[in-house]
């Protein structure tokens, strides 16, 4: 199977004043995102992770190497907008996402600036709106929204693109612990019941939990690739780093050093409770 985003030999450098070092934002990365995946992209502030989303729907173009989406090159003009109609990006601040004063015209602008005829622009938007759980909110005034709302319409938008990939760019940074998971429970349903695939970009580990791979990129390369619990069991190495194991595996990590054997592998609260209550459990039998 063809993979959904592909990147080879990626570097990118910012455009810098006379006299100005340049610096290398992204540096011969090569990847390869399966379609109906789920990837949680890892890393710092500078680490290259948001240069890399935007290379995934041509918002920047390669400095050298190059993306294809579905096969198509970012580089070539004549496919932007099927590039772009494939891939939609959510950003971090939904209120410079909102174009519109109500809801619904807001999802139904992307649609109508494609030419998609007014009958299925309505199919679109109602059938966006279900998806993200804002029907209710059909008439509503955006600016009147909480931030997760917001970032709900904002992904609705996409949807009603009909996009067969979403990136979210910090799209949780802004948001409180109740708006982020309201975003991450509404795109890992759209990844799980329409086979959408999410880049997800973002500082907060525990919204890598559940995905199917994360990649922790690192002063413009691929630092670490690999599934979650793979990951987030190397701490020494996510420390050099300057990331933060999940507090679950912090918890874990410091029992063992009072003589338990916890697998640094439960990653979840429930996970992480249930090992503790084993080998607890255990010792008592003994």
């Amino acid at each position: 199977m063809q993979p959904m985003i592909q990147t080879d030999a990626l570097s990118f450098s910012y455009p810098v004043e006379e006299g100005q070092r340049r610096t290398t934002a992204l540096d011969n990365v090569t990847l390869s995102i399966e379609k109906g995946s789920f990837v949680v992209v890892l890393g710092h502030n500078g680490s290259g992770k948001s240069t890399l989303a935007k290379h995934m729907n041509a918002v920047l173009l390669p400095s050298g190497g190059a993306v294809y989406v579905e096969g198509m090159d970012t580089k070539k003009e004549e496919l932007l907008l099927e590039i772009r109609r494939r891939v939609g990006m959510v950003f971090q601040n939904p209120d410079n996402q909102i174009v519109a004063n109500v809801v619904e015209e807001d999802v139904a602008f992307a649609p109508e600036n494609l030419g998609v005829p007014t009958a299925e622009i309505r199919r679109r938007v109602d059938d966006a709106l279900a998806a993200v759980g804002m029907t209710e909110f059909t008439r509503h005034a955006p600016h009147l929204l909480s931030g997760g709302q917001k970032q709900r319409v904002a992904i609705a938008g996409v949807i009603a693109m009909e996009p067969e990939c979403i990136v979210l760019d910090e799209a949780t940074a802004m948001l409180d612990p109740s708006g982020r998971r309201e975003v991450l429970d509404t795109v890992h349903r759209l990844n799980r019941e329409r086979g959408i695939t999410v880049v997800h970009i973002t500082h907060h580990m525990s919204e890598a939990e559940d995905a199917d791979r994360v990649i922790v990129m690192n002063d413009g390369v691929v630092a670490m690739d690999g599934a979650p619990r793979e990951i987030f069991s190397r701490v020494e190495e996510l420390q050099a780093l300057g990331l933060a194991a999940p507090d679950t595996v912090e918890l874990l990590r410091r029992l063992n050093r009072h003589s338990m054997n916890l697998p640094l592998t439960a990653i979840t609260v429930d996970e992480c409770a249930r090992a503790i209550f084993q080998a607890l459990h255990g010792a008592e039998g003994k």
